[in-house]
C-alpha cells in the first residue's frame, strides 16, 4: 500500500534558529523528505534565521551536511538534493534587537501570495520576543503561521503568559503548538479505529475497558542536558504534554466533525474531567548508578535534586463514559527498554465455560507508537492439538512497516506530517492555548504537593521498570503493568 501525496501550495517556511540541532536533526531532513516524494513543492523557501553571520553558500553546506548525516548520504538523491538547497536562503537575526528584522521583511514581501510560516526551533525564553518583533516589523500577515515547540511554559501562570504574549500578535488560529507525538501515524489510527469502526466504538467505555496504560519509556539518562531536566523533570517534561495528548485521544468523546475544534473542544473536556491527583496517585523515582554510569543526581550535579526522572500515575476521569475505569501513566529514564504504547485491558468474560481452565486474561489492544508502530489485539483461542481445551494468548498484528510498506517509503516521520499540516493550514494536530493551559492546571497542584511533602523520589535500578512501588499503584487495584520490553 502506498500513500497518496497531496502538494501543498507555494510557501516560505522562516526557521529561526536554524542553525541549531532540532533543525538539523528533524526539520531539514523533514522537509528534504517531503520535496523527495513530491509533496513540497520546488519554489518553496526555507529561510534559515539565527545570530550566526554566514552567507548563503556557507548555511547550504551546513544544511547538506546536516542531510548526509541524518538521513545518509546513500540515501540521498543527488537531483533531489541539488532543488532542496536551491530553496534555502539565510537572514543573520537578532532575536533581541533590531539587526536583520529589515532584511527578511524585503524578502518575504517578494512574494506576498505564498503561504507565509515562522517556525520558532529556538529557547522558550525567546518565543514572546520574536513574536513581538515578527509584528512591530509588519513581517507578520493576518494569514501567516507561527510554529512554537515545547516546553510551553513551566506552569499555569507562565503557560498563561506565553498564550497572552502570542495572542497580542497572532489570532489563536495563526498559532501551531507542535506536539510531534501527535503527528505518529499510530496516534493517528488510533482515532480512525475508534471512529472509523463499528468494532470498537461500543465497548469503549468503562463497562467494557478494565483498566488503561500509557507508557512512554526510555532507556538514556539525562546526562548531557541535565541543567535543563532537572528544573524541569519527568512530569513537565513528558506527562503535561505527551503523556496527557495521549489520554485524550484515548478517552474523548467522538466529535461532531473531523475538524480541528471539534477535535480539540473533546479533548479539553477530558482534561478538565480528570480528578485531581492525590499524593497515593503517583510515585517518583530517580535512577541509581550502574557500573560506570552515573546516577540521576551525578548526571544533574546536584546530590540534594528532588526533580523525579521517573513518573507513574493513577488517574480517573468524572464522566458517565469513564467513571471506575483507572488509567495508569508512566514515563521514565534509564528503563528497560525504549517504546511508547498505549494499552487498552477490556473486562473478563463475564462467565467462563471452561472450568478446567484458569481465569482467563482480558482481551487488550495495544497500539505501540515507537518502535515499530503498529496494533495488536491479544486474544484468547484454543491450542491447536489434541489433548483437551487448552486456552492460549496470540497476538493479531498489523505492523504497519510490515502492512503499509515500510517505515522508509510508506509513512513520513511525525515532524514530516506536521509540518506539513502548518503549511497546509490545518489545526487539527496541534495543541489549544485553553488545552495547554488546563493541562497545566492539571499538573501544577500534585507538584505542589510533592514540594510540600518534602519527600524524596524512591531510587530505581537502570534497567528496571522503575521503583517496585509503581507496580504496587497498579496492584493495589489488581492490575499489573505490562513489562517495558521492545
Amino acid at each position: 500500500m502506498v500513500s497518496s501525496v497531496i502538494p501543498v501550495h507555494t510557501f516560505d517556511l522562516v526557521i529561526f534558529g536554524a542553525t541549531g540541532d532540532l533543525a538539523h536533526r528533524k526539520i531539514f531532513p523533514s522537509l528534504y523528505r517531503r520535496l523527495a516524494v513530491g509533496q513540497m513543492p520546488a519554489d518553496a523557501r526555507i529561510i534559515g534565521a539565527a545570530r550566526s553571520k554566514m552567507s548563503r553558500t556557507e548555511f547550504r553546506k551546513s544544511v547538506s551536511d546536516a542531510l548526509q548525516k541524518y538521513i545518509g548520504a546513500a540515501k540521498l538523491d543527488a537531483d533531489v538534493l541539488d532543488t532542496f538547497l536551491a530553496c534555502l536562503d539565510y537572514v543573520a537575526i537578532d532575536a533581541k534587537g533590531t539587526g536583520g528584522w529589515s532584511v527578511l521583511g524585503k524578502k518575504l514581501d517578494e512574494r506576498e501570495d505564498a503561504v507565509r510560516a515562522f517556525y520558532l526551533s529556538v529557547a522558550p525564553s525567546l518565543f514572546s520576543e520574536i513574536a513581538q518583533r515578527l509584528y512591530d516589523a509588519g513581517i507578520a500577515t493576518p494569514s501567516s503561521r507561527i510554529v512554537i515547540e515545547k516546553p510551553l511554559g513551566h506552569d499555569l501562570a507562565s503557560a498563561q503568559e506565553l498564550n497572552s504574549a502570542l495572542s497580542r500578535c497572532f489570532d489563536e488560529h495563526q498559532i501551531y503548538r507542535i506536539d510531534h507525538y501527535l503527528g505518529k501515524e499510530t496516534v493517528q489510527n488510533l482515532m480512525a479505529i475508534r471512529f472509523a469502526n463499528a468494532l470498537f466504538e461500543p465497548l469503549w467505555n468503562s463497562r467494557y475497558v478494565e483498566h488503561v496504560q500509557i507508557t512512554v519509556a526510555e532507556t538514556v539518562g539525562v546526562n548531557g542536558r541535565g541543567a535543563y531536566y532537572d528544573a524541569s523533570g519527568a512530569m513537565r517534561d513528558m506527562v503535561q504534554n505527551h503523556l496527557m495528548q495521549l489520554l485524550c485521544l484515548t478517552a474523548m468523546e467522538p466529535p461532531s466533525r473531523f475538524e480541528p475544534d471539534a477535535v480539540r473542544d473533546e479533548k479539553l473536556k477530558i482534561i478538565r474531567a480528570l480528578d485531581p491527583l492525590t499524593l497515593g496517585d503517583t510515585v517518583r523515582g530517580q535512577y541509581r548508578a550502574a557500573g560506570k554510569e552515573g546516577s540521576y543526581l551525578d548526571h544533574v550535579g546536584d546530590p540534594q535534586s528532588k526533580t523525579e526522572s521517573f513518573v507513574a500515575i493513577r488517574a480517573h476521569i468524572s464522566n458517565w463514559r469513564w467513571s471506575g475505569t483507572p488509567f495508569y501513566l508512566r514515563t521514565g529514564k534509564k528503563l528497560s527498554g525504549r517504546l511508547s504504547e498505549i494499552v487498552v485491558t477490556f473486562r473478563h468474560p463475564p462467565h467462563t465455560i471452561f472450568p478446567q481452565v484458569e481465569q482467563q486474561k482480558g482481551n487488550a489492544l495495544i497500539i505501540r507508537l515507537q518502535p515499530d508502530e503498529g496494533i495488536t489485539m491479544r486474544v484468547t483461542i484454543k491450542d491447536p492439538g489434541p489433548g483437551g481445551m487448552r486456552l492460549v494468548e496470540v497476538p493479531m498484528d498489523m505492523t504497519f512497516a510490515d502492512a503499509l510498506g515500510g517505515h522508509g517509503d510508506g509513512m513520513p516521520e511525525a515532524y514530516e506530517r506536521l509540518i506539513m499540516d502548518v503549511i497546509r493550514g490545518d489545526q487539527t494536530l496541534f495543541m489549544r492555548g485553553d488545552e495547554v493551559e488546563a493541562a497545566w492546571a492539571w499538573v501544577d497542584p500534585i507538584i505542589q504537593i510533592w514540594k510540600d511533602s518534602g519527600s524524596r523520589p524512591l531510587p530505581y535500578d537502570p534497567g528496571s521498570g522503575g521503583p517496585i512501588e509503581s507496580y504496587k499503584l497498579t496492584g493495589s487495584d489488581g492490575h499489573l503493568w505490562r513489562e517495558i520490553t521492545v
